[in-house]
């Protein structure tokens, strides 16, 4: 898929397409270790179309979350191609990718990463004051964003007065305030008890049904079960590649 193969049959240059949300093509990373490497990713090609709803699995030390660095434009590969949205990112500048993190990526983390001192409506606002949006524009916005989360009574709640499935919410919301093309989420549930996980989880359930393309990093299978494809990285490889539903 999205690959254009020349008569000869090399592989010839990778061609968007609009249902093809992220494309990798052989992708490496190698750290430099005294006189050694180490790959923590060697050579993963895969993609995934807008609207998937994929879970990344994988032991400790597998990679899966040098993949989540790469996918998310947090890191850049040591070689190989990566295409988000139609757009080669893996060779772009520094500022190039933090304006792709910002438009193009929600970004869902364990930590929730909130301003403990700033209110629920102001932590989702953050990503449109970095993008430039209008004071008006950002608070509607964000009003919107919680409301999708079921957390509009307590927006202007600060996280130390909100539960941690509040909290998660809140970072959830923060993560769908600029409409972005993925949202990735790393071990979206690693914090909270199972009874707050499993609304979490639902939560996202709600959100791949209303379009959203969805990453999710994890070391769970039950959080995994929940995603209706699941990579399966070991050794910096993928192991296995199973399309649920």
């Amino acid at each position: 898929m999205g690959l254009e193969i020349a008569a000869s049959g090399a592989r010839a240059e990778y061609v968007p397409q609009d249902s093809i949300l992220i494309h990798t093509q052989d992708l490496w990373k190698t750290y430099e270790m005294g006189d050694a490497e180490v790959h923590a990713l060697s050579g993963l090609s895969f993609e995934i179309l807008r609207g998937d709803y994929v879970a990344i699995m994988g032991p400790s030390g597998s990679g899966k979350s040098t993949l989540m660095n790469l996918i998310g434009c947090l890191d850049t590969p040591t070689r190989g191609e990566y295409w988000l949205n139609g757009r080669r990112v893996s060779e772009l500048s520094d500022d190039e990718l933090a304006y792709i993190r910002n438009k193009e990526i929600g970004f869902v983390f364990q930590t929730f990463n909130l301003l403990g001192r700033s209110t629920a409506l102001h932590n989702v606002e953050l990503p449109l004051i970095y993008s430039g949006t209008s004071a008006a524009e950002r608070l509607e916005r964000a009003k919107e964003a919680l409301e999708k989360v079921e957390l509009a009574s307590r927006m202007m709640h600060r996280p130390n007065e909100l539960s941690g499935g509040q909290r998660q919410r809140v970072a959830i919301a923060r993560a769908l305030v600029n409409r972005p093309s993925l949202i990735l989420a790393d071990e979206p549930t690693g914090n909270l008890d199972t009874a707050t996980g499993l609304e979490i989880m639902a939560l996202f359930d709600r959100l791949h049904q209303s379009g959203n393309t969805i990453i999710l990093v994890t070391h769970e299978h039950d959080i995994a079960a929940r995603a209706h494809r699941i990579i399966h990285i070991r050794d910096g490889k993928i192991a296995q590649d199973e399309r649920r539903q």
